[in-house]
């Protein structure tokens, strides 16, 4: 009973892990009242790739990386590549692409969400 009772809070914990950084920046997206990024934007007109976070109109994207120290898929070969594949091909449409780990986010939020804000404001000017 009580091994059960551990792997039961092990599964919940790691759920509740899993997208903890994408909360996180949603939180501090609201807590800025910043504008309110679409979730899950798919960018490409024939691929499937998508942003974690994104504001269209101003072509400014967030992906929150996870899994960077337990050898998640991110950081393995072929997702790796696969990442550099979509960031390129963001970039080389006009999308601005920040990338933060949720441990970036815990370190140093102000300073993640400033070089988004800046983005999105520089965005608004043009």
């Amino acid at each position: 009973m009580k091994q059960v009772q551990k792997t039961d809070r092990t599964i919940v914990k790691k759920m509740s892990n899993k997208s903890s950084g994408e909360q996180h920046f949603a939180q501090l997206c609201r807590t800025l009242k910043m504008p309110e990024p679409q979730r899950e934007h798919k960018f490409h007109p024939t691929r499937r790739w998508r942003f974690d976070f994104a504001w269209p109109e101003k072509k400014v994207a967030v992906e929150i990386e996870g899994g960077v120290y337990i050898d998640g898929r991110h950081t393995r070969g072929k997702g790796y590549e696969r990442d550099l594949e979509k960031y390129n091909a963001a970039v080389a449409d006009g999308w601005k692409v920040f990338r933060f780990t949720p441990g970036m986010l815990r370190k140093d939020p102000a300073g993640c969400m400033a070089q988004v804000k800046i983005a999105i404001k520089t965005e608004m000017e043009e």
